[in-house]
């Protein structure tokens, strides 16, 4: 009996965080299948606990008016960090989600992960600060986004491409030393996946993809409503996928994948080199030339540079036939393209797409969209929030987490 009433608990909260807007408790009723006197109990046992909160009447398909019932942002705070490879991004919101402070600082992963975390703390610590969290309501949890491969029962990463010293380290067990807060670790094209599917362009859709384009190139995949990480976390690797057998030397020790050839830092490397044999650029005025990035190619292109253009359709589409594979092996209904690189918007999009419905077979290629992230560079923040969210609810209405 308790565990229905656990399972039971579960599934309203995750109908009401989920549902924008608010639920009703008929809507609750008729989704959990359950009459309205067992609603009226659950709902009342998570409003006394402040979980839930009531936020006005609508009206229903019959004319009479429902209560509406939502989270109660007032329960507690939420923190979601991307550490990325070349920067960190920290979003602190309420328990409801709504967004009440970001920061966003450069930084490069392969200093490892002591000094990371170090940073990781004082920009936590800063953002609390800056948004009043040594008052009440207090954090709850937080949750991190890292580009590797998560083992999730261990909290760590394993064998990290672009993560040098990184591999083994105890991620979450130090985060939660840090802070006396329960983490959660997943990794960052997961959670990109999780953020766009729970506030961004996938919401509502059971099957997506989620691409992150940045220094390296990942893929987090929603099948059925679920994250799906694979036995070992590594799901999702799309960066590694051999393009050319013969091409350019990658991070991971092969030789010719779409993240040797199309991701931030190839990008860069391409530039460099094509400026040095004659090419013509704006970013031939740049100095160090040694010192380009992703973005300096990306702001190129939107003035106009043809070489950077060219560069970001070329990657666009190595992107895209990579893209075109994962469409032929799950089907899915949506594939959304983020990350830094991607905010260039349609200069990279337009040749994924073109990529995806020429390679891609009928059936799966007449009924994906191919779409940018709606949640920008928050993506992975935002899905660390979903993630941590899922955890505090449960954990303050006294479910098992």
């Amino acid at each position: 009996m308790a565990a229905a009433r656990y399972q039971s608990r579960e599934t309203i909260l995750d109908i009401v965080r989920l549902t924008p807007g608010g639920a009703s408790r008929s809507q609750l009723a008729h989704d959990l299948g359950v009459s309205r006197a067992a609603i009226t109990g659950l709902v009342n046992d998570l409003l006394e606990r402040q979980v839930l909160r009531e936020i006005g009447s609508r009206s229903s398909n019959g004319g009479r008016r429902s209560v509406m019932l939502d989270l109660n942002p007032q329960a507690g705070r939420l923190i979601g960090i991307d550490i990325g490879a070349t920067h960190l991004t920290l979003v602190v919101t309420d328990l409801a989600a709504h967004v009440l402070g970001e920061i966003e600082s450069p930084w490069p992963i392969e200093r490892g992960p002591e000094a990371c975390l170090q940073q990781v703390d004082r920009l936590v610590r800063d953002l609390q600060r800056r948004t009043g969290g040594r008052q009440e309501p207090a954090l709850r949890v937080l949750a991190a986004g890292v580009p590797g491969p998560v083992s999730e029962g261990q909290g760590w990463v394993t064998a990290p491409p672009i993560m040098p010293g990184w591999d083994g380290f105890p991620i979450r067990e130090r985060m939660q030393a840090l802070w006396g807060k329960p983490v959660k670790l997943l990794n960052d094209a997961d959670l990109g996946a999780l953020g766009e599917w729970a506030f961004g362009a996938a919401r509502g859709m059971q099957d997506m993809v989620y691409i992150k384009v940045g220094t390296g190139i990942g893929a987090g995949f929603l099948l059925g409503g679920q994250v799906y990480i694979g036995a070992s976390g590594a799901a999702g690797e799309i960066g590694h996928i051999t393009l050319d057998p013969e091409g350019p030397l990658c991070t991971c020790g092969n030789r010719g994948c779409l993240e040797a050839m199309a991701g931030g830092a190839a990008l860069a490397r391409r530039a460099v080199q094509a400026i040095r044999t004659g090419t013509a650029s704006v970013l031939a005025q740049h100095t160090p030339l040694e010192s380009l990035t992703a973005r300096d190619i990306a702001e190129a292109a939107h003035r106009g540079d043809h070489m950077s253009q060219q560069l970001l359709a070329d990657a666009g589409r190595l992107i895209g036939i990579s893209a075109a594979t994962l469409v032929n092996l799950v089907n899915p209904q949506m594939v959304v393209v983020g990350g830094g690189v991607a905010m260039v918007g349609d200069l990279l999009l337009n040749p994924i797409r073109d990529a995806v419905r020429r390679r891609s077979l009928r059936a799966s290629a007449e009924v994906v969209q191919v779409q940018a992230a709606m949640l920008g560079r928050r993506s992975t923040a935002m899905g660390a929030v979903a993630l941590a969210q899922q955890h505090a609810v449960r954990m303050l209405a006294g479910c098992p987490t």
